[in-house]
């Protein structure tokens, strides 16, 4: 009876000093945890480290390459209409053409969105006429004729008396602007957009044209040679 009864004692003492299933268990969650915290820990600096790393490498070549802005022409402007027959309403069509060199060697331009239109007296006188997107390569040289025109565009009372004393002076001062968003290309990388502007200041010079009835102040179909450079900010 003493020897049965002291197995019973050593059973309930052995099963009271054994951990409960569920304490284990929560142990092991717990752990669990912590080696993926660690993980997550550890992919994040990786990462961090390697975008780093990357961002570097294209500072670095970005540097040594040193991209230069593309150049652009106006090289000339043949009017076929510029007049206000009607008070403080301007009519004007033109014909440019405009050159564009890539001066890198090492570096590509794409050319996405861009808008030409003109401006005369600080007043935008033609509506935006969209040059296609187009990827210039190393050294590479893009010319387009595109037409720029505005019909009875409402402008500022004073222009009308501009317009005169241009016609006295034989000359009329234009200002061709060109806008849109350009990328880079180094090699296979191509960096997001950038914007850009290029003001084209042209004189015409006609010479002594005599008013006529039609508000005219240039003789029509007529090329007139400029050659102007443009100032090209990115």
């Amino acid at each position: 009876m003493d020897v049965v009864s002291s197995h019973k004692r050593h059973f309930l003492s052995s099963s009271s000093s054994s951990p409960p299933r569920t304490a284990m268990a929560y142990d092991c969650e717990k752990h669990c945890k912590k080696k993926r915290k660690k993980l997550v820990k550890l992919i994040g600096t990786i990462l961090c480290i390697f975008i780093f790393l990357v961002l570097l490498t294209i500072l670095i070549v970005w540097a040594v390459l040193r991209p230069t802005k593309p150049t652009f022409y106006l090289q000339d402007v043949t009017v076929y209409a510029f007049n206000a027959t009607v008070p403080s309403f301007l009519t004007s069509n033109f014909l440019l053409t405009v050159s564009a060199r890539n001066p890198n060697r090492r570096i590509g331009i794409y050319y996405d969105d861009l808008h030409v239109y003109a401006i005369y007296r600080n007043q935008q006188i033609t509506l935006r006429t969209i040059i296609p997107r187009f990827y210039q390569g190393h050294k590479d040289v893009n010319v387009w004729s595109p037409f720029v025109s505005g019909t009875a565009v409402p402008v500022a009372p004073f222009i009308s008396s501009a317009l005169n004393q241009d016609r006295d002076a034989g000359a009329l001062m234009l200002l061709v602007k060109i806008d849109g968003k350009v990328r880079w290309k180094v090699g296979s990388f191509i960096t997001g957009r950038y914007q850009f502007h290029a003001n084209c200041p042209v004189v015409i010079n006609f010479g002594a044209y005599p008013a006529t009835g039609d508000g005219s102040i240039v003789q029509y179909n007529v090329k007139y040679q400029v050659v102007q450079r443009c100032d090209v900010s990115v």
